[in-house]
């Protein structure tokens, strides 16, 4: 590992420390409440790993606040029990009120995706193509013929936010919670690095329990 690695890993230590004495500056009993309090945060971020969007920075939240949850492209896949537990967990026993599926713009998984959609069907051989494939399949449904390469991005991008809502809604832990009374909405954002704004796009609330089109 090069000085210049080991460098970024203990830049990270040194800037946590600094936040943190800057944190119990403004509120001393911060950590120890924390500490001994139920997490109640209203909001589950199912997002993208991408570092450029990190849910706690771009909404100026404190720990505590955002229940989350990243992988590559945030999709929300049936199979996928990672995600699954998460939701399940975040919606009871931690009673969340709103769901969020955050995508983003000049997303690397959107990239990804049109590449391989392009080179036509290839058998998934490893984790992150695996993973892609059904992104893969969503991109082989939308037209992106004459597109510029930004433009096709941005309608992958926002497709699949759209997709992984649904998909949302059609779990089991959202259908429980719904056939429940559960109030708990879904939503679709997008983040756009450009401008650091967050736009929605969809959301989803209990009445459409029984027939969510999403």
């Amino acid at each position: 590992m090069s000085q210049l690695q080991l460098n970024a890993a203990e830049d990270l230590i040194n800037a946590n420390e600094r936040w943190a004495r800057d944190v119990i500056k403004h509120d001393p009993n911060f950590f120890k409440n924390s500490a001994t309090d139920s997490q109640r945060p209203k909001v589950l971020w199912i997002g993208c790993s991408d570092s450029r969007v990190p849910a706690s920075v771009v909404t100026a939240s404190m720990p505590g606040d955002i229940f989350t949850h990243t992988n590559i492209a945030n999709q929300f896949h049936s199979f996928d029990d990672n995600v699954n537990s998460v939701l399940s967990y975040a919606v009871d026993p931690v009673d969340v009120k709103h769901v969020v599926l955050v995508g983003h713009s000049v997303c690397g998984g959107a990239q990804a995706a049109i590449q391989a959609a392009e080179q036509g069907p290839v058998e998934p051989h490893d984790p992150l193509t695996r993973w892609l494939a059904p992104l893969v399949q969503l991109v082989r449904t939308l037209d992106l013929h004459g597109l510029p390469e930004n433009e096709a991005v941005d309608k992958v991008v926002e497709a699949n936010i759209r997709k992984q809502v649904e998909n949302i809604c059609l779990s089991e832990p959202i259908v429980t919670a719904w056939a429940t009374g559960k109030n708990v909405s879904v939503h679709g954002w997008v983040y756009d690095l450009a401008t650091g704004r967050i736009r929605e796009l969809v959301v989803r609330s209990p009445p459409c329990a029984n027939a969510c089109s999403c």
